[in-house]
């Protein structure tokens, strides 16, 4: 990183006039790929193993995150300290049953609980609920004409072949999420899914990690099963309606059954944190703009490192380097009006839960912030856009809610400064993947913060694989997208008014 001091030497001594009056477009030109590259092998580096949530890897990140922010002179954003932990929990299996008509089923070879999503505990029930797939949309509801509350439910596998929907991602009805979610709304008490691949694996010693230890309804044990046991508790009318069911609906029915479900665990507690560092404003101190990336990523599976370059570590050195260039203008006396909150949260690979934490227990006043501009990978090119402008472009999701002001702002700072593409692909509310909800600017609009989502699109080559590396990031792009995020920053902090909130916070349309 270059010294402040060089900075200085940028600019004439006039520089203590009203930021209205001043341009920051020298200011933006101290965001350089250089320093972009070099955050970014660090951030993304082998010896931060994948930054996964509550892992040692993580913690690496964030006191380099922490280290920079106090090298920036940035004051610490929760209170007396850049970071805000949140607690994590972890499942270690001690013991499980699964017992139908007293024949005793075996872990692994027949079964598996999905242990973040169960309790410890017996449940004993004399029948069980056959509920086809267990898909509920607009024009399928596999759970019509029978009450499953209190209840357990059997699931088959898949999907029939007659049935289509437009809705993708892990949400959609015919997903092993969907089909829980599903189930979980009519009131079942244990959920029993068909699934492939058994014998499986010995079940990991550790379960997934969760945030919702406590919550004020205990929701439905959920194991996988074999075809093994399903045929347990369906007996000789199996194989009839499994061929049955590839091909067409099948009617949900009681079945008698004797099915016994024991499970106990130890509950792990972690945590993990978000980093935060805050410039404090002139003369509009009381007002705030946020700006976030989060810096978690996948971590290691085995001695495999999903490094995570530009999801989201291009993000993150982007916030690093916005940060830096709003310190070095603080001090050549061009520190922005309103107080800027840069904020780098974990967990969001896990379900958005450093964002969801951070807008549930806010620093700031909530209702102060003027917006949210979130960075989530903006340092490749969508491998599927077919425009001639791949080196020019960013997806903006989310300047047409929330606030009119966004949309103007955005694209009169973009007109003015850089000149890119701004893509609102994803502002469409029936985009079947449903970006705008996927990323932790939502966790501030479900609050009404106005929010801006700056996105370069899904690469379906290294998404979420080892192979998301710094040597693939296009430094020249992701400069130029931090540079855009800068000026929109810039112009935010400095307007006279605070962005307006006059419209509908929007909910998920599935």
């Amino acid at each position: 990183m270059r010294k402040l001091c060089l900075l200085l030497g940028l600019f004439p001594a006039t520089l203590g006039i009203a930021q209205k009056k001043t341009s920051p477009t020298k200011i933006a030109a101290t965001i350089t790929e250089t320093d972009l590259r070099t955050h970014l092998y660090i951030v993304a580096g082998a010896d931060m193993e994948g930054r996964e949530t509550a892992s040692e890897g993580q913690r690496k990140a964030a006191a380099y995150i922490e280290n920079h922010f106090k090298s920036l002179g940035l004051l610490p954003g929760n209170k007396a300290s850049y970071q805000m932990s949140f607690p994590v929990f972890r499942d270690s299996l001690v013991d499980s049953k699964l017992i139908v008509n007293d024949k005793a089923f075996s872990l692994n070879k027949d079964y598996q609980p999905i242990l973040q999503l169960s309790r410890s505990g017996s449940q004993y029930f004399s029948e069980i609920v056959l509920v086809g797939h267990g898909i509920v949309d607009s024009a399928f509801d596999d759970y019509a004409n029978i009450d499953v509350a209190g209840k357990a439910v059997l699931i088959l596998d898949g999907a029939p072949a007659n049935y289509t929907t437009n809705q993708k991602g892990w949400r959609a009805p015919n997903t092993f999420y969907g089909k829980y979610q599903n189930a979980m709304k009519k009131g079942a008490a244990a959920i029993l899914m068909v699934g492939t691949g058994y014998p499986k694996k010995e079940l990991a010693p550790l379960g997934n990690m969760y945030t919702d230890l406590y919550t004020p309804k205990v929701g439905a044990n959920l194991y996988t099963i074999s075809p093994d046991v399903a045929a347990g508790i369906v007996g000789a009318d199996w194989p009839a309606l499994l061929q049955s069911s590839k091909t067409g609906r099948v009617a949900a029915k009681i079945v008698p059954t004797e099915l016994a479900l024991e499970l106990n665990k130890t509950v792990l507690k972690l945590q993990s944190s978000n980093v935060l560092g805050y410039i404090e404003g002139t003369d509009k101190k009381d007002e705030w703009l946020i700006i976030t990336a989060h810096y978690d990523h996948l971590g290691k599976k085995g001695d495999v490192i999903y490094y995570g370059a530009d999801d989201d570590g291009s993000g993150t050195v982007s916030v690093l380097e916005i940060a830096e260039a709003f310190a070095k203008a603080k001090a050549a006396g061009m520190g922005p009006r309103r107080n800027i909150l840069f904020m780098t949260v974990s967990g969001e690979e896990k379900g958005l839960w450093g964002s969801k934490y951070y807008s549930d227990h806010p620093t700031i006043p909530i209702e102060k912030a003027t917006a949210d501009l979130n960075i989530d990978m903006i340092g490749r090119v969508d491998t599927e856009r077919k425009s001639a402008d791949t080196l020019n472009y960013v997806y903006v999701v989310g300047d047409d809610k929330l606030s009119t002001d966004l949309k103007p702002i955005s694209e009169t700072v973009n007109k003015k400064y850089m000149k890119m593409n701004l893509d609102y692909k994803f502002n469409d509310p029936n985009d079947p993947q449903q970006i705008y909800f996927r990323s932790d600017h939502y966790n501030f609009a479900a609050k009404g913060v106005p929010v801006i989502f700056y996105y370069d699109g899904m690469l379906l080559a290294d998404y979420h694989q080892p192979t998301d590396t710094p040597e693939k990031i296009n430094y020249t792009l992701l400069k130029r997208r931090a540079q855009l995020v800068f000026y929109t920053a810039w112009e935010m902090a400095n307007r006279n008014d605070q962005i307006k909130r006059d419209l509908a916070i929007p909910t998920m349309t599935r």
